[in-house]
C-alpha cells in the first residue's frame, strides 16, 4: 500500500475495486491499450502526475499508465468530483497515492495539486490545465525535466491556448480534448447524459413541458440541448458566436439573448469554459423555483457572489441543492455549488464515452515520450492517425464492422488529373 496519500477512508477501497471492475467492462479500447503497455513498458522509469477527477474511468487510465511502468500520482481536479471508495481502491489496490477528498476545501485543494507536483513529475496529465498553471507560477524548477502535459478538456486547452499566445507555455501539451474520438463523443454524448443524470439524481423534477436553457452551443452544450429535448423539455440556447447561435438555430432550438430566455427558464445550465455567464441581470428577472446548474469545468460559470447578494436566506432543501431565498420572495435553485453537476450529484460521464477520451490520454503520454524534444512548447493535437486507431479500436469491441477504400479509391482521392 501507497505510504503517502490523502483521502477520506481506506477501508471503501474494496467498494470501489467492484465499481472499478464495472466501469472496466465498458472499456474495451483502454483495455487493450493497457495490455500492450503491460508488455511493451513504454513508461518504465518515467513519473506522471495527474489532476482528473477522480471517478472509476479514471482508476482504469492510472491502472493503465501504472501497468506501462509509469509511477503515477493522482488528485482531483475539482473538489466535489472525487469518488472517495475510488480513491481508496487506488491506493490499497493499485498502490498508485491518490490526494482527493470528496467536498475538499480549497486550501486541500491546493494542497494535493502541491502534493502531485511534488512527485517531480516528467508528465503531467491535467483536466482544466491546474498542473501546468502551478508549474508556471511555483514550480519553474520542474521545467527542464518535463517532457510535456496532456489535456482532457475545453477549458483545459482555453487556458493552455492564452499561455501559448502570451510566450509562458514552457512545454509541448498535447489537447487531448482536440481529439474527434474524444470531443466529438465525450462532450455531446458524455456530458449531454451525466449533466441530465446530475441534474435529475440533485431534484428528482419532471423535465417534460419544462423550459430548458442551455448556455452555449459547443459541444458539450449541443449535447446537453439535445437530451433535455430528448426528455420532453422545450429548450432554448444561448450563444455569443453568430455561427454556432445559427447552427442552433437550424438544428430546432429557440436561440435568444439570455437576459430573455432566463426569465422564462424552469432550468438554466451553463456550459461556455468562460465566467460570469449569469450574473445579477439574469437573477433579476428569474421565475421563482429556477434550478440553475454548471455543467462547464470551473465554478465561475455562474456568479454566486451576484446570487449572494440578492439573497437574505439560504436553505438545503435536499443534498446538493442550495436555495437561495430573493429579498422579493423568489426561490433560486443552485445545485452542486455551481461545480460541474454531473460529477458533483452523479457519478460523470459514463464509461464507455471514457474509454475513448482515456484512450486518447494514455496514448497521448505514449506520443509525448516518443517525441521528446521534437515538438514545440505549444498546443498540439494528436495526429489523424491515433483517432482513427481509437475508433477501430471502438468499432471492433461493439463488433462493427465498415468498408475500406480500395487502392483505385485511394489513387484517385489522390489525384488532380481524373474527374469526369
Amino acid at each position: 500500500m501507497s505510504k503517502e496519500y490523502d483521502i477520506k477512508d481506506i477501508s471503501l477501497a474494496d467498494q470501489g475495486r467492484k465499481r472499478m471492475i464495472w466501469a472496466e467492462n465498458e472499456m474495451p479500447v483502454l483495455r487493450q491499450i493497457r495490455e500492450r503497455f503491460a508488455r511493451e513498458k513504454p513508461f518504465a522509469g518515467m513519473r506522471v502526475s495527474a489532476c482528473l477527477h477522480v471517478t472509476a474511468e479514471t482508476a482504469n487510465l492510472m491502472a493503465t499508465l501504472a501497468a506501462g511502468g509509469a509511477d503515477v500520482v493522482l488528485a482531483a481536479s475539482n473538489p466535489l468530483s472525487t469518488q472517495d471508495d475510488i480513491a481508496a481502491t487506488l491506493v490499497k489496490h493499485e498502490e498508485i497515492p491518490v490526494y482527493a477528498i470528496k467536498g475538499e476545501d480549497n486550501a486541500t485543494y491546493y494542497k494535493h495539486l502541491e502534493a502531485a507536483l511534488a512527485h517531480n513529475p516528467h508528465v503531467t496529465q491535467d483536466d482544466g490545465a491546474d498542473l501546468v498553471s502551478g508549474i508556471l507560477k511555483t514550480r519553474r524548477d520542474l521545467i527542464p525535466t518535463m517532457l510535456g502535459s496532456t489535456e482532457e478538456t475545453t477549458t483545459g486547452v482555453i487556458r493552455l491556448r492564452a499561455m501559448a499566445a502570451d510566450g509562458v507555455l514552457p512545454f509541448p501539451v498535447i489537447a487531448v480534448n482536440d481529439s474527434d474520438t474524444k470531443h466529438l463523443f465525450d462532450n455531446r454524448y458524455g456530458t449531454g447524459q451525466s449533466t441530465l443524470d446530475g441534474i435529475i439524481r440533485a431534484t428528482n423534477v419532471l423535465l417534460a413541458g419544462k423550459t430548458f436553457v442551455v448556455a452555449g452551443y459547443g459541444y458539450c452544450s449541443r449535447g446537453i440541448a439535445e437530451r433535455a429535448r430528448g426528455m420532453g423539455s422545450w429548450v432554448i440556447v444561448t450563444e455569443v458566436d453568430p455561427v454556432k447561435a445559427l447552427e442552433a438555430a437550424m438544428d430546432g432550438f429557440r436561440v435568444m439573448p439570455m437576459e430573455e430566455a432566463v426569465a422564462q427558464a424552469d432550468f438554466v445550465v451553463t456550459a461556455t469554459g468562460n465566467k460570469h455567464v449569469l450574473s445579477a441581470k439574469d437573477f433579476a428577472v428569474m421565475k421563482d423555483g429556477c434550478i440553475i446548474s454548471n455543467s462547464g469545468h470551473f465554478n465561475v460559470e455562474i456568479n454566486i457572489d451576484d446570487l449572494d447578494a440578492i439573497t437574505v436566506e439560504k436553505r438545503q432543501p435536499r443534498p446538493f441543492v442550495d436555495q437561495y431565498i430573493t429579498k422579493d420572495g423568489r426561490r433560486i435553485n443552485l445545485l452542486g455549488e455551481g461545480r460541474l453537476i454531473n460529477l458533483a450529484a452523479a457519478e460523470g460521464h459514463p464509461s464507455a464515452v471514457m474509454d475513448m477520451s482515456f484512450a486518447n490520454q494514455a496514448l497521448a503520454t505514449e506520443f509525448l515520450l516518443k517525441n521528446k524534444g521534437k515538438l514545440s512548447a505549444a498546443v498540439h493535437a494528436l495526429p489523424k492517425a491515433v483517432d482513427a486507431e481509437i475508433a477501430a479500436l471502438k468499432l471492433r469491441a461493439m463488433g462493427i464492422k465498415y468498408d475500406l477504400l480500395s487502392n483505385q479509391q485511394v489513387k484517385y482521392l489522390g489525384s488532380w488529373e481524373e474527374g469526369t
